[in-house]
């Protein structure tokens, strides 16, 4: 059964609020932040805001010399910026795992772990452990990294875990006889959809088990920002994309307020799991909008955990928590 709506949230900003903004006053000095995709657009606004509330931020990312750029920028904002950075290609388990021990050789517990990786609308590729890459690379990869991480989440006594997803998730629900496309036409559109609906799945699945544990987990639907997440669309793609979506788009600043609002708000601690858009809890809907929303589906507590165990077996290991 899906899981009951927890009761609607809202800080005191709106779809316009900055990062910047929502962490105003809120102070992260000795607080480890993990940030993947952290070279360029959102994940770096988030990094970079994170770290100028006193975090340590570690980043990860494809291209290496854009997490060094990133890393020199962000750590110019002030002398006392503490920024680390590590290759991480999510289409790869050997790049995830190498990922994990250098944040793990830190020595530190995480206090803050942002999944914000993630590609969209690729053509058809499987990952080399046979994975279809949109659903490795924006869900899977991420759901090994947090079982990899979580002795360090752990280890603090209020660890934020936050997967991003989208209004994507509208376009499909999990299809788990058939994830990675082997028996049916690919459509790309309906396989990011599906990607993101997992990911909003993790956020209910890794809160169900670490709650407890004083882990809070929740799944952020950035809003439409134009950054290099469609890189892979043709030029008409991207055309009919805008026209779509004109006057629902945000800039990067506005576009990362609600991942860094769900990685420290205070009135969010011990939050159940839930689908935030905006600074606040989204509604849950029934019949999708692609604008806003969040369908029961993604937020079904059992399909998270045929989720979970459906990726142990495609892994080929145990995913603890």
């Amino acid at each position: 059964m899906p899981r009951t709506a927890p009761a609607i949230v809202r800080g005191p900003f709106s779809r316009t609020s900055t990062a910047e903004e929502a962490v105003a006053g809120i102070d992260l000095s000795g607080k480890l932040a993990v940030v993947t995709g952290g070279s360029g657009g959102i994940g770096r606004e988030t990094a970079r805001v994170l770290s100028q509330a006193g975090a340590h931020v570690v980043i990860g990312g494809r291209d290496e010399q854009a997490l060094l750029t990133a890393k020199r920028d962000i750590a110019a904002i002030s002398m006392h910026a503490h920024v680390s950075e590590h290759p991480l290609d999510l289409v790869s388990v050997p790049s995830i795992r190498a990922f994990a021990s250098a944040v793990a050789s830190l020595g530190r517990a995480v206090d803050i772990l942002v999944c914000n990786a993630g590609v969209m609308a690729v053509p058809l590729e499987h990952a080399p452990c046979g994975i279809e890459s949109q659903l490795m690379i924006n869900c899977v990869g991420h759901a090994l990294l947090t079982s990899l991480l979580s002795p360090m989440l752990r280890r603090t006594a209020h660890a934020r875990l936050v997967y991003l997803t989208s209004s994507g998730h509208q376009l499909s629900p999990l299809v788990l006889d058939d994830l990675n496309f082997r028996n049916r036409p690919y459509d790309k559109w309906k396989a990011y959809g599906q990607s993101k609906t997992a990911c909003s799945l993790l956020a209910v699945y890794v809160a169900g088990q670490m709650m407890r544990k004083g882990v809070t987990a929740m799944a952020v639907h950035p809003g439409v920002i134009m950054t290099a997440l469609g890189r892979s669309l043709s030029d008409g793609e991207r055309e009919e994309l805008a026209k779509r979506l004109h006057g629902d788009e945000k800039t990067i600043q506005a576009g990362a307020a609600t991942s860094v609002w769900a990685a420290t708000a205070p009135e969010l601690e011990g939050q159940p799991p839930a689908y935030l858009e905006d600074c606040a809890v989204a509604e849950v809907i029934d019949t999708p909008n692609y604008h806003s929303g969040v369908m029961p589906y993604a937020l079904d507590a059992d399909q998270a955990t045929r989720l979970w165990r459906e990726m142990e077996r495609m892994l080929g290991e145990p995913l603890p928590l």
